[in-house]
């Protein structure tokens, strides 16, 4: 049914108030804090950065393999002592490395330049996406699940917030219906339709009516944690891109910052990036050292080729993400151990055929399992963390029984 014009007129009005609320990093003055957010509490007291902005902004910008843009960035940095970073992920099946190791890099890099690191629970739109079988009791149980991973691989959790959607959207459903609402009338479903690629989906995919809710929230969600960066994967770009339009649209002078991460290869020939689907493509935060050494072994690592090689990615974006060196142990008559101090030196090695892939694949399998070990003995001597393995092993068991009998 449609709505009477003068309720249309008020949500309208209403909306203007939130953008009031917009404030551009140039208007706050330097050093100041974020305007009002979701978290902001007596007991959350963020951890000033004591670097020099130019060292504020390259850490920044390094988690970056795109910026939009830079000079907006570069601008918040010495307006804001904590930014507001944000990312949502919807809790579902596995947390492979690129959500588990390479994430906390890029948290630690963003919380070391001073700001404040949203995660955005999205239980609710894993819901809309209908994962776990849309089951909210095992959504909400695999987003503890991840959380418990975080804390256990070296994220700095002292800039690090986690909220999740059902119970923010519930607190403030008038404020974040109502940009939702505003999002979805200012976007035909065409433009929309463009975004599915964050859901996992393809734009000419038969959506049902609640993925296509799906963009519309997320676009708002930049809005309603008043976020100064979206870091989101490459992945993200495109609901990214939206809200930044959204603000032209809505006459928001502050357009949010994007700050999309590199996405990890697959580990076999030609995956341009990891898939959950097929567990031997990449490296899982709960796989056993003999799982890591088993796919790197097999891994896709062809003698001196760069491009399309995830070994050499997960070296560059893994191992120096998190390690100042990185060491090839090999005998005396293959040249002997070599300790490179960074990357490009040794992609140099690789490109000319002074390093083998048989040589490397041992070194990087090695860096992978030091890194995994923490999580490994957190979930082997945490109860709680133990506890919440064992649910999530259960639901899987549960899925591929499900998945076999259908067959």
């Amino acid at each position: 049914m449609a709505e009477k014009e003068g309720t249309m007129d008020s949500v309208a009005t209403s909306l203007k108030g939130l953008c009031v609320e917009q404030t551009s990093p140039a208007e706050a003055g330097p050093s100041q804090p974020s305007p009002f957010t979701p978290y902001a509490s007596d007991t959350f007291k963020p951890q000033n950065s004591d670097l020099p902005l130019e060292e504020r902004y390259r850490l920044a910008r390094s988690v970056g393999e795109e910026c939009i843009q830079e000079d907006e960035l570069r601008r918040l940095l010495a307006a804001r002592a904590h930014p507001t970073c944000y990312d949502g992920f919807e809790p579902s099946g596995r947390m492979h490395i690129a959500q588990g190791i390479l994430k906390a890099i890029n948290v630690n890099k963003l919380t070391r330049a001073g700001c404040v690191f949203v995660f955005w629970v999205a239980d609710w739109f894993a819901l809309l996406n209908n994962k776990m079988g849309g089951d909210m009791k095992k959504i909400q149980t695999v987003g503890k699940y991840f959380i418990e991973i975080w804390k256990a691989c070296g994220m700095n959790m002292e800039n690090v917030v986690f909220l999740w959607s059902s119970e923010e959207i519930n607190k403030n459903a008038n404020e974040y219906w109502m940009r939702v609402m505003d999002v979805a009338r200012k976007n035909s479903i065409t433009r929309v339709r463009r975004c599915a690629t964050i859901m996992g989906r393809e734009e000419g995919d038969d959506l049902s009516a609640a993925q296509v809710m799906y963009p519309c929230m997320q676009c708002a969600d930049i809005f309603y944690l008043k976020a100064d960066i979206c870091q989101l994967g490459m992945d993200q770009r495109k609901v990214n891109m939206l809200a930044r339009e959204y603000c032209d649209d809505a006459k928001i002078k502050r357009k949010p910052v994007i700050l999309s991460h590199h996405m990890l290869m697959g580990l076999k020939e030609g995956q341009i990036k990891m898939a959950k689907s097929d567990p031997d493509s990449a490296i899982f935060m709960e796989d056993t050292e003999m799982d890591v050494n088993r796919k790197i072994k097999s891994s896709f690592c062809p003698p001196m080729v760069v491009e399309g090689n995830p070994c050499l990615d997960y070296v560059k974006h893994i191992a120096f993400g998190r390690f100042e060196t990185f060491t090839i142990e090999r005998k005396e008559e293959n040249g002997g151990n070599c300790t490179y101090e960074c990357y490009e030196d040794l992609e140099r090695d690789y490109v000319e055929g002074r390093l083998h892939p048989a040589d490397l694949k041992p070194a990087l399998a090695k860096c992978l399992n030091q890194l995994l070990d923490p999580v490994r003995r957190h979930f082997q001597t945490n109860e709680e963390a133990k506890k919440l393995l064992a649910q999530v092993k259960k639901y899987r068991a549960t899925k591929q029984l499900s998945m076999h009998l259908m067959c």
